[in-house]
């Protein structure tokens, strides 16, 4: 009897265990649906990028621009933060800088090694609400003894908090002069947006400012729409999973722990089953 009570009392824990992990494996798809439509909230992309940079005197201006696609929520107050990279060529050769109507933007330059990142020192002028764009204007020129290379752009947007909304890059190879007029006989890639040309010298040299590579500041938020990386969404759907085993491990142990009751149950004890009436 008390081997009968103790396996009763063990069913019951576990069917408990068993309500837990099921609740808690309900919450956590509840947390990765409510936490998937915000990978969609915020797209960035990069305009006026030629199919390839020149060096020399010409600039070129490349435009950032954020959109919010959801309807939900309000309206934002952006950062913006380029992170420039570059292969075969120096920072130093590099001369980039921010530009609003009102003129130039103030920023911040950090570089590490051949990686350099510009952020904005106050907000952009612009709001960003759902069907609105928010849009960053950045001229870029190289030195003239460039003579060949590559530069990648990522184009980094953040809210007030710092909260990074979205990301995109792009990578453009770099020719000097005599390059670009000898492959000009040659058909070239279309550029994917028509670029502006700027007859003055692009801003400020970014090598000029040796500091340490960082993001816009520390304890800046997770990304909302940006790829890679592990985020909310990732963290839920590894939790969900791990509740989910848990569960279907806790049924299985539910279901042979109640097999083995009904079986106890069923057969009476092997003293009573050849236990003998008493002679009188």
């Amino acid at each position: 009897m008390e081997a009968t009570e103790r396996r009763t009392a063990v069913v019951a824990v576990w069917r408990y265990a068993l309500r837990v992990g099921v609740v808690l494996a309900c919450l956590s798809g509840v947390e990765l649906v409510l936490a998937a439509p915000a990978q969609a909230a915020f797209a960035t992309e990069l305009s006026g990028l030629p199919a390839r940079f020149t060096a020399g005197d010409q600039v070129r201006t490349v435009s950032a621009v954020v959109s919010r696609t959801d309807r939900r929520g309000g309206c934002v107050k952006v950062r913006w933060s380029m992170v420039l990279s570059v292969q075969g060529i120096r920072l130093d050769q590099v001369k980039m800088d921010r530009v609003e109507e009102t003129g130039d933007f103030p920023l911040e330059i950090r570089t590490e090694g051949d990686v350099a990142r510009l952020t904005d020192r106050q907000l952009d002028p612009g709001t960003l609400c759902p069907g609105r764009t928010v849009t960053a204007r950045y001229r870029v020129a190289f030195a003239e003894d460039v003579t060949d290379g590559r530069v990648t752009l990522a184009a980094e947007a953040y809210d007030a908090n710092l909260r990074l909304l979205a990301r995109q890059t792009a990578t453009r190879s770099v020719v000097g002069a005599g390059g670009a007029q000898s492959a000009s006989a040659e058909p070239s890639a279309p550029a994917s947006e028509p670029a502006e040309a700027e007859n003055d010298q692009a801003g400020e040299t970014i090598g000029d400012q040796p500091v340490d590579a960082a993001p816009p500041a520390a304890g800046a938020g997770g990304p909302v729409a940006q790829t890679g990386g592990f985020g909310l969404v990732q963290a839920a759907f590894l939790l969900g999973g791990l509740l989910l085993f848990l569960g279907v491990g806790l049924l299985l142990r539910l279901r042979h722990l109640t097999r083995a009751a009904t079986a106890e149950a069923d057969d009476p004890p092997v003293d009573w089953r050849w236990e003998r009436p008493a002679r009188r």
